[in-house]
């Protein structure tokens, strides 16, 4: 016994010494890393996949609004094409939409424009191509229904308009370009700050002069297409009473846009 009593307190210390060895919080720190690591790459996921999706829909426009899915004989697609691959969209990517919007008619697509009474009084409209309509109404009044909206016939605070998007390299004067947008049939013409790159210049003309707009504005030097598009302006715009109704509005935008068969959002928001 008096053995055994002498040896206990030399071995206690070592039992002490390979629990606080063996303990877990070093394995838990690391799941947790793992964690924030899941959660990080899951967040940059859902916006790359937000880019590509708006990368394919803004190929389906420019392909519906210039007349042709060929980028060879349809600036607006070429530059959204363009516009895709300096954003990393991969090329199976580019070469489904390019399809999507060469079969559209073939597939028996459809577009339709759905016009909405959103929170505080804010008018949206909503252009989508789809082969379903039934599916497609459903899908948008159920995300009416989510964020107190409700279809009704607003059309009459937007004006349909065409909108060509450039971008002028270099700081020389930019009056022969607005001149040569006028000319081109622009009722209006708004720029951007210029910067080292250059300056931004959008303008906007009626539907019909869309595509003789996009030509004329192609063929001049230093001029690069970012877009031209088919819009809804709102006639009005206006900004929300306060900063609960604009959350409520940002996010039903948020969520029409992010459905498939959706092409764009318009809203009267400033």
């Amino acid at each position: 016994m008096q053995r055994y009593l002498r040896a206990l307190p030399w071995r206690t210390p070592i039992l002490q010494h390979k629990r606080l060895f063996t303990a877990t919080p070093i394995t838990l720190s690391g799941h947790n890393k793992w964690s924030k690591i899941k959660h990080q790459k899951g967040a940059a996921d859902i916006k790359k996949a937000n880019v590509y999706s708006k990368a394919s829909q803004d190929i389906v426009v420019a392909a519906r609004s210039g007349g042709s899915a060929d980028p060879e004989v349809n600036m607006a697609l070429a530059a959204a094409v363009k516009r895709a691959k300096s954003q990393g969209v991969p090329k199976e990517n580019i070469e489904n939409a390019l399809k999507r919007a060469a079969g559209a008619k073939d597939k028996g697509d459809q577009h339709v424009v759905y016009e909405i009474m959103g929170p505080g009084s804010v008018a949206v409209m909503v252009e989508c191509l789809t082969d379903n309509l039934n599916r497609t109404i459903r899908a948008i009044r159920t995300t009416l229904a989510h964020h107190g909206a409700r279809l009704a016939p607003v059309g009459f605070l937007f004006e349909r308009k065409g909108l060509v998007r450039i971008a002028v390299n270099g700081k020389d004067s930019l009056e022969p370009i607005i001149e040569a947008g006028l000319d081109g049939g622009a009722d209006d013409f708004s720029e951007s700050e210029s910067s080292e790159e250059g300056q931004e210049i959008e303008f906007v003309c009626p539907p019909d002069a869309l595509g003789n707009l996009t030509k004329q504005l192609s063929a001049l030097p230093d001029v690069e297409l970012f877009s031209s598009d088919l819009v809804y302006l709102p006639k009005e715009a206006s900004e929300p009473p306060d900063e609960e109704t604009a959350d409520k509005i940002s996010d039903l935008l948020d969520e029409l846009e992010a459905n498939e068969e959706t092409l764009r959002v318009w809203s009267t928001l400033a």
